[in-house]
């Protein structure tokens, strides 16, 4: 009894406060305080653990784990005794062939395929790591990249073609175009056999520069002065870019231009290939924006053969995926679409003849994770138990039974399938779980815990994280928001609270991750007394194509109404000091913060505005004319969303951030902004970082984030 008072009068542990070395990406502790992963990779239906120096077997079954190799063995194994040959790490390793024992690693110049069992090279290759873009076949061995501009291609035995001469900053190969919108992420794509490879070819040089410049590196005597650093940026309707897409036959050298037509104001995205490797199939888009078609083109000669699906619709169609071949079928593919008001898979066959629509329902698939080829089963991921969700399905491709197979059924999950099909990892998070990691059996949907990541916030102050939803300006649409209370939150207090907004498009901020998804600053926010409040608007994504394009050519407006709902909820708790109401987003969310600011000047006292659009005119072609349509088409929406003319009407602290060299929201919008506020006497603040694009990388975010969080300090607390 005596030693139980003893310890019961023991002083409480005091909890540790966050700091932004902490919580910020850029920080120096950032990576001990997010949640513990497993990389793990398939080795055909084998499960692999890596990490840097050992890997690991993954039984599927149960679990259990057994060292399939070490570095130092593979080395040893591999004759690999030069230290320049040495494999210095693990955890890139990937097996490119579910039936053989080769692992695919890399050291200081080369990569190599590595019976891992014999220890003999299969393969090997330099590597250029000075290159503009690359693209390995795994079947042919043949890589494919872009160096000083300008196209190659080595071959599996090691010798290298170059396949273009006149690659330039103007002329530019294989590299992503259309400013990398409608899902493309590059420019090389290598048909089934890795025999020929399609590419893109920009012509660029009819884009208008814009004149960023480079300022000198500190201590860097060699440079005085700052230097150009032109962007080729084709903003809201003027001249853009003209693209085509060539094809290289490896084994001749031969190069093919598709027979596309004029290339003139169209957009080529979503290439793929037919399982024979003998056609390409393209997704073809007229400016406006609002048609596309599918295209079949002849790979050897170039020729059309066929438009075998359109689609239009009167706001606009946005591809973000290529076709999909099934596996146990050439003949048919799987193709996306929202005109059923959902993002929904299609099976379509080759001559343009719909089979069936494979999902249906008012929620989205989001991801296509693969096929059970034996079964004829398709694997994605959706959000279709919950808006806020992404569970993993099971989907009959006969029958069109879907079954959701990952573990829990609450949160956000991320699937891996492997080769057959017949296992997936299931990586998730839910609210209050940082991270587990599930192996699912995909037939029988038996589900093995393999891995339970520890909360790496234990023993810190943290703080409530609330979710909840509203009802739209509409009156009838759900909007969701998180809710970030003060640490020692006391509901008889009134607390300053800040609005974070992004509300654009292709974006989300609330969803049923770790916290519901909230981002670390807010965090450190909550710690110094603020309530944090974040509402995903119409305009956002995974909510279906109405709710999308509600903002159409009035980018803004709608997202201003359902944000100003917010408030309205906000206005009803009373532990929210509305006269101390701050707001602050990002590109979008910049843009967000200072229309917020300037319309609604007697709600918000602060804002901080990180690289904001200022006039939608000013923005890129492909983007700015999807939703908004062109200035000359749309005169009166451009000038409605400018908030040059809102200048005189800011009230309240203002502090605009931006990177100088910004390529994606150009420095023009923050600077015009300034000279309208100059005309009308209104006093912003100003801060820019040197060197840095549209967001601050590594360090600096720490510092961009004590800057946000010292200006509210200043002015809102």
């Amino acid at each position: 009894m005596l030693l139980l008072m003893a310890l019961l009068a023991l002083p409480a542990v005091a909890q540790q406060q966050f700091t932004l070395e902490d919580l910020n990406f850029g920080g120096t502790n950032y990576q001990k305080m997010i949640p513990q992963n497993r990389p793990l990779k398939w080795w055909g239906d084998q499960l692999v653990r890596l990490s840097r120096d050992t890997l690991w077997t993954v039984n599927p079954q149960n679990g259990k784990e057994k060292v399939l190799f070490t570095r130092a063995q593979l080395n040893k194994r591999a004759g690999l005794t030069a230290d320049s040959l040495q494999v210095r790490r693990l955890n890139m390793a990937s097996f490119p062939y579910a039936d053989k024992p080769l692992v695919l690693v890399y050291n200081d110049s080369e990569q190599r395929l590595i019976n891992f069992k014999t220890g003999k090279t299969e393969w090997r290759q330099g590597i250029d790591y000075d290159v503009q873009a690359a693209e390995w076949s795994d079947m042919s061995r043949a890589t494919a990249y872009v160096k000083d501009d300008n196209l190659y291609v080595t071959d599996g035995a090691g010798s290298t073609r170059q396949v273009t001469s006149d690659g330039s900053r103007d002329l530019v190969y294989g590299q992503s175009v259309h400013r990398n919108e409608f899902g493309i992420e590059g420019g090389l794509f290598w048909n089934p056999q890795g025999t020929r490879l399609a590419f893109y070819r920009m012509d660029q040089s009819m884009v208008t520069d814009y004149p960023l410049i480079t300022v000198p590196e500190l201590n860097d005597s060699t440079q005085v002065s700052a230097t150009p650093a032109p962007e080729k940026y084709p903003m809201a309707g003027q001249t853009s870019h003209l693209v085509w897409v060539g094809v290289l036959d490896v084994a001749t050298g031969d190069t093919v231009y598709l027979k596309a037509g004029d290339p003139t104001d169209r957009y080529f995205s979503n290439i793929s290939w037919n399982p024979d490797g003998d056609i390409v199939y393209m997704m073809e888009g007229n400016r406006d924006q609002n048609v596309v078609d599918l295209v079949a083109y002849d790979a050897v000669t170039g020729n059309r053969i066929a438009s075998i699906y359109h689609e239009a619709h009167p706001k606009y169609v946005e591809p973000q995926h290529p076709i999909t071949f099934l596996p146990w079928d050439k003949e048919k593919f799987l193709l996306w679409s929202e005109r059923d008001g959902y993002n929904h898979l299609y099976i379509y066959d080759t001559a343009g003849k719909l089979d069936k629509q494979l999902t249906s329902g008012n929620w989205v698939v989001m991801d296509l994770l693969g096929f059970d080829e034996q079964q004829r089963a398709v694997i994605i991921s959706a959000n279709a138990d919950s808006p806020i969700q992404q569970n993993l399905y099971r989907v009959d491709v006969t029958t069109g039974k879907m079954t959701r197979i990952d573990e829990g059924g609450k949160g956000w999950h991320s699937g891996n399938l492997s080769a057959s099909g017949r296992y997936l990892i299931d990586n998730y998070q839910e609210p209050d779980v940082p991270r587990n990691i599930a192996i699912v059996d995909t037939r029988n949907n038996k589900q093995k815990r393999y891995f339970t990541a520890p909360d790496p916030w234990q023993g810190y102050t943290v703080p409530e994280y609330r979710c909840g939803s509203i009802k739209a300006a509409d009156d009838s649409t759900d909007l969701y928001y998180r809710m970030v209370m003060p640490v020692d939150f006391d509901p008889n207090k009134k607390y300053p609270t800040v609005v974070y907004v992004y509300g654009g498009p292709h974006a989300h901020n609330v969803d049923a991750r770790w916290h519901y998804s909230s981002r670390s600053w807010e965090t450190y926010m909550a710690q110094r007394g603020y309530l944090l409040f974040i509402l995903d608007n119409r305009g956002s994504e995974n909510r279906g194509r109405d709710f999308e394009q509600a903002t159409f050519r009035h980018l803004g407006h709608v997202e201003m109404q359902d944000q100003m709902r917010g408030v309205d909820f906000l206005r009803t708790l009373n532990y929210v000091d509305t006269a101390r109401l701050g707001v602050h987003g990002w590109s979008f969310g910049g843009f967000m913060t200072i229309s917020l600011m300037t319309n609604y000047p007697d709600v918000f006292k602060v804002g901080v505005a990180g690289g904001p659009v200022i006039d939608w005119k000013w923005y890129e072609v492909m983007y700015g004319e999807r939703y908004m349509d062109t200035p000359q088409t749309n005169p009166d929406g451009y000038a409605q969303t400018s908030l040059i003319h809102k200048a005189a009407d800011l009230k309240g602290r203002l502090q605009i951030i931006i990177g100088l060299n910004d390529p994606t929201v150009v420095p023009q919008h923050a600077y015009s902004f300034f000279k309208a506020c100059i005309a009308a006497g209104t006093q912003p603040d100003f801060f820019v970082y040197p060197g840095q694009g549209h967001n601050m990388r590594g360090h600096q975010s720490v510092h961009l984030h004590e800057r946000i969080t010292r200006y509210f300090d200043d002015y809102l607390k």
